[in-house]
């Protein structure tokens, strides 16, 4: 059966191209015109993945987006005309997966669906694995949870991501190259401080905010994430 992609995107001329494109490619396509739509057609279900424009008409793409992540998970690649890094950070804060710059190549963009599709059924296949652990800190991604002594910390989900794909590789030292790859994406294309960036985010909702030191910086190379945390 065909993956079903709803592509919410005020510009006809846009959308009907990216429907053409991803019929091509095999793809069931739905579109809708505005963010309500959008997100009315999300709380159906049965959508595999979803490219959201940033600027719509009645509700934004942050906002679809927001709303959407109180109930499904299901892979997000906002498409933005701004080309500018607090837009894809307020992006991804929101729960997108990915973000493409407008305007963008259809190669680009077919990429980045394989990925956050394929990502999608990777995390299918191990969530028999549900709980990650390091001395107090708990995630459960069953719940897609985080907690450090019974007491939850809310994260974003490029957050949520990043902390679990440390956990995963916890005692191996990950490179920035590495980080990008798996957690926005082999065919990011972006600073790749922005892993600096997120880094800080978790140390500053975790380790220090319980006095413990669970990420650690590996000058010159990158980030280890250790069982101990001292």
């Amino acid at each position: 059966m065909a993956e079903r992609i709803l592509v919410v995107e005020d510009e006809s001329k846009i959308a009907r191209f990216l429907e053409l494109e991803l019929k091509h490619e095999g793809y069931e396509v739905e579109i809708a015109f505005d963010g309500r739509s959008g997100l009315e057609r999300t709380q159906k279900g049965d959508i595999d993945l979803i490219i959201l424009d940033l600027m719509l008409p009645v509700m934004s793409g942050i906002e679809v987006c927001r709303r959407i992540r109180k109930f499904s998970d299901v892979p997000i690649i906002m498409l933005t005309a701004k080309d500018d890094i607090s837009d894809k950070v307020t992006g991804l804060d929101s729960g997108a997966d990915d973000y493409v710059t407008k305007p963008f190549a259809i190669e680009e963009l077919l990429a980045r669906i394989r990925v956050a599709l394929k990502r999608k059924t990777l995390a299918k296949r191990e969530n028999g694995i549900d709980t990650l652990t390091a001395g107090k800190l708990v995630l459960s991604k069953l719940q897609h949870k985080v907690t450090y002594d019974g007491e939850e910390i809310p994260l974003s989900k490029k957050e949520y991501d990043l902390l679990l794909f440390l956990m995963e590789n916890k005692g191996i030292v990950l490179d920035r190259e590495k980080l990008i790859e798996n957690v926005w994406g082999y065919d990011f294309i972006g600073d790749t401080n922005v892993t600096d960036v997120y880094i800080r985010y978790l140390r500053s909702k975790i380790d220090q905010r319980f006095g413990v030191n669970y990420i650690k910086t590996i000058r010159g190379v990158g980030y280890i994430f250790e069982d101990q945390a001292k």
